[in-house]
């Protein structure tokens, strides 16, 4: 069992820049690929980012590369991977609701096996 919490979302102009982070913690959240993803208003669920379970490889979707960046930390004690997802240059159609997620032992993140709650971001022109 693993379980993730959300933070950092808010509102922001065009051009302007949020963290997101994504505290992941359980037995064996070591063990996991993360990434996230994001739904807009009316829109599906769409993937953002993901770094592989060893942490070694990233992956961006096409319109937030060089954009974004995803890293991860984990805590001295092994209990809590710490997942978070840079955001510069901001801009309107990256409003959505941001999720983060974990797949076990992934190097691409694919089928989900858990999923956060959720935070907001709002860019605005």
């Amino acid at each position: 069992q693993v379980q993730l919490v959300e933070s950092g979302g808010g509102s922001v102009h065009t051009g302007g820049s949020l963290r997101l982070s994504c505290a992941a913690s359980g037995r064996t959240s070591n063990n996991y690929a993360y990434g996230w993803f994001r739904q807009a208003p009316g829109k599906e669920r769409e993937f953002v980012a993901s770094i592989s379970w060893k942490g070694g490889s990233t992956n961006y979707a096409d319109p937030v590369k060089g954009r974004f960046t995803i890293s991860r930390d984990i805590s001295r004690d092994n209990a809590t991977n710490t997942v978070t997802l840079q955001m510069n240059n901001l801009r309107p159609e990256d409003t959505a609701v941001y999720y983060c997620a974990a797949e076990f032992m992934a190097m691409v993140i694919s089928t989900i096996d858990y999923w956060g709650q959720g935070t907001q971001v709002t860019v605005s022109s």
